[in-house]
Protein backbone atom coordinates (compact mmCIF):
# COMPACT_ATOMS: atom_id res chain seq x y z
CA UNK A 1 0.00 0.00 0.00
CA UNK A 2 1.30 3.79 -0.81
CA UNK A 3 1.87 5.72 1.98
CA UNK A 4 -0.44 7.54 3.43
CA UNK A 5 -0.58 11.30 3.39
CA UNK A 6 -0.62 13.22 6.76
CA UNK A 7 -4.36 14.46 5.54
CA UNK A 8 -5.22 10.84 5.79
CA UNK A 9 -4.60 10.12 9.04
CA UNK A 10 -8.14 10.14 9.89
CA UNK A 11 -8.67 7.32 8.25
CA UNK A 12 -7.58 4.98 11.14
CA UNK A 13 -10.11 6.24 13.50
CA UNK A 14 -12.85 5.09 11.33
CA UNK A 15 -14.68 2.31 11.85
CA UNK A 16 -15.71 -0.10 9.35
CA UNK A 17 -18.95 1.08 8.40
CA UNK A 18 -17.36 4.63 8.20
CA UNK A 19 -14.75 3.61 5.83
CA UNK A 20 -17.44 1.56 3.60
CA UNK A 21 -19.55 5.03 3.44
CA UNK A 22 -16.63 7.04 2.93
CA UNK A 23 -15.55 4.50 -0.20
CA UNK A 24 -19.08 4.83 -1.56
CA UNK A 25 -19.10 8.52 -1.51
CA UNK A 26 -15.53 8.71 -2.98
CA UNK A 27 -16.82 5.93 -6.04
CA UNK A 28 -19.99 8.85 -6.16
CA UNK A 29 -17.78 11.56 -7.37
CA UNK A 30 -15.26 9.70 -9.26
CA UNK A 31 -18.48 8.38 -11.40
CA UNK A 32 -19.82 11.87 -11.64
CA UNK A 33 -16.74 13.17 -12.84
CA UNK A 34 -16.23 10.19 -15.22
CA UNK A 35 -20.05 10.34 -16.94
CA UNK A 36 -19.71 14.06 -17.49
CA UNK A 37 -19.68 14.79 -21.14
CA UNK A 38 -19.62 17.36 -23.86
CA UNK A 39 -18.60 21.01 -22.40
CA UNK A 40 -18.31 19.56 -19.32
CA UNK A 41 -15.12 17.75 -19.74
CA UNK A 42 -13.66 21.38 -19.89
CA UNK A 43 -14.58 22.79 -16.57
CA UNK A 44 -12.68 22.08 -13.02
CA UNK A 45 -14.55 20.21 -10.87
CA UNK A 46 -14.57 21.63 -7.01
CA UNK A 47 -16.96 19.35 -6.25
CA UNK A 48 -14.91 15.97 -6.79
CA UNK A 49 -12.35 17.89 -4.99
CA UNK A 50 -14.73 18.86 -2.19
CA UNK A 51 -14.81 15.14 -1.83
CA UNK A 52 -11.27 15.12 0.36
CA UNK A 53 -11.14 15.61 4.16
CA UNK A 54 -8.89 18.82 3.91
CA UNK A 55 -10.72 21.84 3.25
CA UNK A 56 -8.61 24.42 1.27
CA UNK A 57 -9.29 27.13 -1.31
CA UNK A 58 -8.12 25.49 -4.71
CA UNK A 59 -4.92 27.46 -5.64
CA UNK A 60 -5.39 27.14 -9.73
CA UNK A 61 -3.58 29.40 -12.23
CA UNK A 62 -5.64 30.34 -15.35
CA UNK A 63 -3.57 30.21 -18.72
CA UNK A 64 -3.33 32.98 -20.65
CA UNK A 65 -6.10 32.68 -23.85
CA UNK A 66 -3.79 31.56 -26.30
CA UNK A 67 -2.16 28.81 -24.35
CA UNK A 68 -5.22 27.92 -22.85
CA UNK A 69 -6.87 27.61 -26.36
CA UNK A 70 -3.59 25.57 -27.47
CA UNK A 71 -4.06 23.29 -24.28
CA UNK A 72 -8.15 23.00 -25.28
CA UNK A 73 -7.54 21.80 -29.03
CA UNK A 74 -4.62 19.02 -27.55
CA UNK A 75 -6.91 17.50 -25.14
CA UNK A 76 -10.28 17.79 -27.96
CA UNK A 77 -7.48 16.03 -30.44
CA UNK A 78 -6.47 13.74 -27.83
CA UNK A 79 -10.23 12.77 -27.33
CA UNK A 80 -9.88 12.01 -31.24
CA UNK A 81 -7.17 9.94 -30.94
CA UNK A 82 -8.67 7.80 -27.62
CA UNK A 83 -12.16 7.79 -28.53
CA UNK A 84 -12.22 8.29 -32.28
CA UNK A 85 -15.83 6.36 -32.29
CA UNK A 86 -17.76 8.79 -29.83
CA UNK A 87 -20.71 10.13 -30.81
CA UNK A 88 -20.26 14.44 -31.82
CA UNK A 89 -22.25 16.59 -31.02
CA UNK A 90 -22.82 19.89 -31.74
CA UNK A 91 -24.53 21.48 -29.31
CA UNK A 92 -23.61 24.31 -27.57
CA UNK A 93 -22.58 25.27 -24.02
CA UNK A 94 -25.44 26.23 -21.61
CA UNK A 95 -24.78 27.85 -18.61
Amino acid sequence: MGNIVVADNDLNSLSREQLIEEVIKLRDGIRKHRDSTGHELCWHHPDLWALLPEKTEPQIAVPEWPVFLKGCIRYRTSLDEQQPDAPRTAEGFKK
